[in-house]
């Protein structure tokens, strides 16, 4: 097997991350032609993205666990394999239900994907500088991904079909694989044994599932309702059963002991309320634009293009200085700015204009995002051994999509919620918007408040040429 580059392992990499977190977004503004097309009604449409959300987010420690166990290179051809084929029968979709299960499995095989992917990039890259600019990269990959989907899925939708949403990714998944297969070398580390802790898998990710499934329904059902609250009280069963099997098994899920190293756990926490902000903002934010300001598909991602370009080169700069500084100034700095822009939102008016009421946000956002993603991912990375990377970056991956699917529900729901009463609808609309983005300022203050009190500044750093990796699991 010939190795490449790696210039050219890490761009085959965010490819393959690009693809997963491109399809969290790449349907939202095909949504009214999926609908008309196979017959949704309003109440099951969500499940087009929710499906595909709480698959990705439930499996992703599994898929973390696997790469790390059974290889990360074969994880993610695996993956990637599955990714494809269920995008060609997504594309070839007769049905409502058959749709909803594709996305499904098309969210399953993304949790094989994403985590061995960023694992790959951690055993690749040397920690400190080196490590410090890939992360920067992928960073801005997986943002550019969510905010490019947008974009994307218009002109798809707005000129060819609904469907080839689905079918671009086949050419892409297959060609990708094939050159990770020949370029992207399998690390010889290997784990030393092969148990996979099935009961804690299945517990951890039904619990989640359950409990985003409660969220997800409780605006529709209502909080109240049986079924809701016996889905919550299901899943926080499940997942105090999942902690208590971790306790006593031989080879588990995840060793609780990763959890003292309080970089790791702080920078987890943080990014589930800070990814369910920015995912509850681009749903909120392309509807309001579409609705209130009457902008056509393609015009609505044009409108979000500004956001990766700024990400991308925010997040290359700040990985400079993250290598120099740490990364704890970083993380108390960029949620405020992200503040700051949900802020601005929540003041958007019936009669508003892009260029006031949208462009600074969309201006700010990825500014304060660009300082804030890069160091949360080396915080909850640097120090671990090599052969738990596929576990770190699982965490790290379920806490940024379980915390976006758990808070577009939460945000949307409030949203619906704010917006009902006897004022004219366009008003109302706009009243839940403004009250949803008012509450994803809560959300980044309570990251920022984790930030000052978890986070440490000593990690993150390049030390120098001599600098070594101490290969001890989850030292404090």
């Amino acid at each position: 097997m010939a190795k490449g580059s790696k210039g050219l392992i890490f761009t085959l990499l965010a490819v393959a991350q690009f693809m997963v977190v491109l399809d969290v977004s790449i349907v939202n503004v095909a949504l009214p032609a999926i609908k008309q097309s196979l017959g949704f009604d309003t109440s099951t449409l969500p499940w087009v993205v929710t499906a595909y959300a709480l698959a990705f987010g439930g499996f992703l420690l599994l898929g973390g666990r696997a790469s790390d166990l059974f290889g990360r290179r074969r994880t993610l051809l695996v993956g990637m394999t599955g990714f494809s084929a269920f995008s060609l029968l997504l594309g070839l979709a007769p049905t409502a239900e058959s749709l909803i299960v594709l996305r499904a499995l098309q969210g399953l095989s993304a949790a094989l994907m994403s985590p061995a992917a960023l694992s790959l990039v951690i055993v690749n890259f040397s920690e400190g500088a080196e490590r410090n600019r890939a992360f920067g990269l992928w960073t801005t990959v997986a943002t550019a991904g969510a905010a490019s989907g947008l974009l994307l899925g218009g002109l798809l939708s707005q000129y060819l079909s609904w469907r080839w949403n689905f079918f671009v990714n086949v050419p892409a998944g297959l060609v990708d694989a094939w050159l990770i297969l020949r370029f992207v070398p399998e690390p010889a580390k290997k784990a030393d044994t092969k148990h996979l802790d099935l009961s804690g898998a299945l517990l951890v990710t039904t619990g989640l599932v359950t409990l985003d499934f409660a969220i997800t329904q409780g605006p529709v059902w209502g909080w109240l309702s049986p079924a809701i609250l016996g889905s919550i009280l299901l899943a926080v069963g499940l997942l105090l059963a999942f902690v208590w099997n971790e306790r006593r098994s031989l080879h588990p899920l995840i060793p609780l002991s990763i959890f003292r190293n309080r970089n790791l756990t702080g920078a987890n926490l943080m990014m589930a309320p800070i990814y369910a902000a920015m995912m509850g903002m681009f749903f909120l934010l392309s509807l309001y634009i579409q609705a209130v300001l009457h902008y056509s598909p393609v015009m609505t991602g044009l409108a979000f293009l500004p956001f990766p370009i700024i990400m991308g080169l925010t997040s290359s700069q700040v990985s400079k200085f993250v290598t120099k500084y740490g990364f704890r100034k970083f993380l108390l700095a960029g949620p405020v700015l992200v503040a700051l822009a949900l802020a601005w939102l929540a003041r958007v008016p019936v009669a508003g204009s892009y260029w006031i009421d949208v462009f600074p946000s969309v201006v700010l956002m990825p500014l304060g995002m660009g300082m804030t993603f890069m160091p949360l991912v080396a915080a909850a990375t640097t120090g671990i051994a090599t052969g738990n990377a596929g576990l770190a970056s699982g965490l790290i991956n379920t806490s940024q999509m379980m915390g976006g699917a758990l808070g577009l529900a939460l945000l949307t729901g409030i949203s619906a919620s704010a917006g009902r009463g006897d004022l004219d609808p366009l008003v109302n609309l706009v009243k839940g918007y403004s009250t949803a983005f008012l509450t994803g300022v809560g959300f980044i203050l309570f990251a920022l408040v984790l930030a000052v009190v978890v986070i440490r500044s000593r990690d993150g750093r390049d030390n120098g040429p001599g600098r070594t990796e101490v290969e001890i699991p989850f030292s404090e």
